[in-house]
């Protein structure tokens, strides 16, 4: 699976005309009830390919989400299978309005891609990974909407953290609205947003993402660039106010029912996963631990390929097989 992030340097920054795509393959733009989406999409041209269940890849939500976090998986699948990588409203090269992002905002984009790809790919199931905050959001469309799933997995997932049980909830969510309109005070709020996206905030975050210096570089480039562009700063306003969090994702990963996928490091900010013991042993979901930060696909790219390539061989033929 080795596939390391390319460094972006400095010179290229300068020179390049907007943002580039964060993976390879095919983008493509549709329009949609929460805005313009893009998603990317590649895969060999081979009647095997053509008949191999796709996978939809969905990245996590904080200040510099993009395509690029799954990049690793999304490049080595590229070589057996379609793959179909998302990127959400407010990240990449989707809409980046200013407007209000919510949980159903995102969950809605993940429906609607589901069935934009559906009408080129055909009415067959997916299997589909996200990172992170993503998982909540991927998890609740599978609830949605079932048939159109073969497989879930959930690398890095929120919700599973102790302190869950200790937040105070506002309407479902951890939503503060003073905390957001602070933010987005038009004095400083886009100069805020650059001070925490500088190169030096970005590798803060990733080293605590990392639980290391070791972070992928290339990733760190591509997020300075994707943090500075126009309107960066809406969408990750409504996640550090605690919007885009759900009261009720323990119910929703409770209620799935078909095969789930469940990876995790223990290194770094991310480790504590205290009520996965509520699924754990259940006949549907497959937990499993690197020694890793939270994205053990950048780390361990092989180990996490040799992993997740044994949880899709177990799955129930699809009829795209």
């Amino acid at each position: 699976m080795g596939v390391a992030g390319t460094a972006i340097t400095d010179s290229a920054l300068q020179g390049l005309d907007g943002l580039p795509a964060p993976v390879s393959g095919q983008r493509h733009e549709f329009g949609s009830s929460v805005g313009r989406l893009t998603y990317y999409s590649a895969g060999p041209i081979t009647s095997a390919s053509e008949r191999a269940t796709p996978l939809l890849l969905i990245h996590s939500i904080n200040a510099a989400g993009s395509a690029y976090e799954i990049k690793p998986i999304y490049e080595y699948y590229r070589k057996s299978r379609t793959v179909y990588a998302l990127e959400l409203p407010g990240f990449g090269h989707s809409e980046r309005g200013k407007r209000v992002y919510t949980i159903r905002m995102m969950t809605d984009a993940i429906l609607a891609a589901v069935r934009e790809i559906r009408k080129v790919h055909g009415p067959g199931p997916f299997d589909a990974l996200a990172l992170s905050l993503s998982c909540e959001f991927l998890a609740r469309a599978v609830t949605e909407m079932p048939l159109a799933f073969r497989s879930l997995a959930l690398v890095s997932p929120s919700g599973f953290s102790s302190r869950s049980t200790e937040v105070k909830w506002r309407d479902g969510t951890r939503g503060k609205p003073w905390l957001h309109d602070l933010f987005e005070f038009p004095l400083w709020s886009e100069a805020f947003f650059r001070l925490l996206t500088s190169r030096a905030g970005i590798a803060y975050f990733l080293k605590k993402t990392w639980g290391s210096d070791n972070f992928d570089r290339g990733l760190a480039d591509y997020d300075y660039l994707t943090t500075h562009q126009p309107g960066a700063q809406h969408a990750p306003y409504y996640f550090v106010s605690g919007f885009l969090f759900s009261e009720e994702i323990m119910r929703i990963y409770h209620s799935l029912t078909l095969p789930v996928w469940m990876s995790h490091g223990v290194r770094g900010d991310f480790v504590n996963y205290v009520r996965k013991t509520q699924v754990e042993g259940r006949a549907n979901w497959k937990i499993d631990v690197f020694q890793t930060g939270a994205m053990p696909h950048f780390e361990l790219p092989e180990d996490f390929a040799k992993t997740y390539d044994a949880f899709l061989a177990g799955l129930p033929k699809s009829s795209n097989n």
